[in-house]
């Protein structure tokens, strides 16, 4: 029987779906407006092992990621690019595709964009306001009054006692109460149009926070089953999305003001014992750890680590595990790719299952791989080399050829960085002589070679295949 931990009870729990056999998921996804980073690639990852694990238990799945295509800092960055807010988003969306289809991250069922659910969130916001839960303020902003909300608080464990003394939560004058927070902006002076819709309160836009009530709630109900995200993400975004969407539905039997049965966060991503952010200054966006690494190795880097706990992010951790899964690999060297169904009555199957149905115990579930390819090595068996490749599987794993992923991974790593960084030179200086036979040829032997080149305004950058 599956269990979770569930971070709203603080505790693992037995996994009970609200109907029979049928789950309902929402995470939160990226908000678009620079290329994602290798905390971003751990949401990705993480989630997509939750949701084929899910699958593969036979649960029939629905699962949402959403993507934030407005928000303070997708305006800020479309003024100063001088663009459209369209045309910023829609090249960092197709970037996320790019990085997710390298990762072998599985694309959602639902992956709905804020701007397209609008009218869903006014629906939410006058429903809160007829509720005594919202109020305009005099600059023309809606905000949520947090102390109107019994059980505020309740995911993240922070009293509202705790979190006026610790002034978590920054002063306006707009608000009624430090805590409250915003449900719907007003427009301002300078805003492009694009940013800027009707309402009963005035032309404006949503906050972040009443985005992924209005998104989840359309494609997943009133109350469902899963909704997870990042660590980070715990307070105050969740805990608001609970005082919103409960504090919508207050009096309806049907939820009874359940939002979400099951919440479950990924921990951070640490670079020297620091979480990796944007803000910070010390992350690496996904194409950079490509640029240096098999994608591949860097999913199993993130699978080896329970979803939980730290993942702490060095290029030494990464080529460890670039070790490990090569000895996966060397064990199917004579097992060709091939559809096989796992056999779960065998005990390396049992064991891994047993792991999974623990919280999603990768580490655990992996230790069963390694076992397996041993008795692999040992009994050349192509029954249990078949059963190693299917239980790979289902982590997104050991998919590919043995010989191909062998000898791909020596051929990338024998080039080094100047190496490749001099063939691109070489491209470039082809290109403005317009002899784009050569160009050709060198992006050709460096695809051969397991480098992938993408041209950008920027210039050209580069990543493993």
């Amino acid at each position: 029987m599956l269990k979770i931990y569930n971070t709203l009870s603080r505790d693992k729990q037995e996994f009970i779906p609200i109907e029979p056999n049928k789950v309902r998921m929402y995470v939160c996804g990226m908000t678009v407006y620079d290329y994602c980073h290798a905390g971003h690639a751990r949401v990705m990852v993480v989630f997509d092992m939750v949701y084929r694990w899910l699958k593969a238990s036979g649960y029939d799945v629905t699962y949402v990621r959403n993507i934030t295509d407005i928000d303070d800092k997708i305006i800020k960055r479309a003024l100063e690019n001088n663009e459209s807010i369209h045309v910023l988003t829609q090249r960092f969306i197709d970037a996320m595709h790019e990085d997710e289809r390298a990762l072998g991250v599985l694309p959602p069922d639902h992956e709905p964009r804020a701007t397209e659910y609008v009218p869903q969130m006014l629906a939410i916001i006058a429903q809160l306001e007829k509720n005594g839960l919202a109020y305009r303020a005099d600059d023309g902003d809606v905000n949520y009054a947090v102390r109107k909300f019994e059980g505020y608080g309740k995911l993240s464990g922070k009293s509202l006692e705790d979190l006026r003394a610790g002034e978590r939560v920054d002063v306006a004058d707009n608000k009624n109460d430090p805590l409250d927070f915003v449900l719907w902006k007003h427009a301002k002076d300078g805003e492009p149009a694009e940013v800027k819709w009707d309402s009963p309160w005035g032309a404006g836009r949503p906050g972040w926070h009443i985005e992924c009530s209005a998104m989840s709630s359309e494609l997943l109900g009133k109350h469902f089953d899963i909704h997870g995200g990042g660590a980070d993400l715990q307070f105050p975004h969740h805990e608001n999305e609970i005082a919103q969407s409960e504090g919508a539905v207050l009096h309806d039997e049907k939820c009874k003001g359940r939002f979400v049965n099951y919440w479950i966060h990924n921990g951070f991503v640490r670079v020297d014992n620091e979480k990796m952010s944007k803000s910070l200054g010390n992350f690496f966006t996904i194409r950079e750890v490509l640029q240096k690494f098999n994608a591949e190795v860097f999913r199993f880097f993130i699978l080896r680590a329970h979803y939980r706990s730290p993942l702490n992010y060095s290029d030494m951790h990464i080529d460890d595990a670039k070790t490990a899964l090569t000895r996966l690999y060397t064990a199917l060297k004579s097992s060709p790719p091939a559809t096989v169904q796992v056999d779960w009555q065998e005990q390396h199957a049992q064991r891994f299952k047993a792991a999974m149905d623990d919280d999603f115990n990768t580490p655990e579930a992996m230790a069963a791989l390694f076992d397996l390819a041993n008795e692999v090595n040992k009994k050349f068996d192509m029954k249990l080399a078949r059963q190693l490749r299917a239980l790979g599987g289902v982590l997104g794993l050991l998919q590919r050829d043995a010989q191909e992923f062998l000898q791909g991974d020596m051929s990338a790593g024998g080039m080094s960085e100047a190496e490749i960084q001099a063939q691109i030179t070489a491209r470039n200086a082809a290109k403005q002589a317009k002899n784009y036979a050569e160009s050709d040829r060198i992006r050709k032997d460096l695809l051969a070679a397991g480098i992938v080149l993408e041209d950008s305004a920027a210039g050209t950058s580069w990543r493993r295949a």
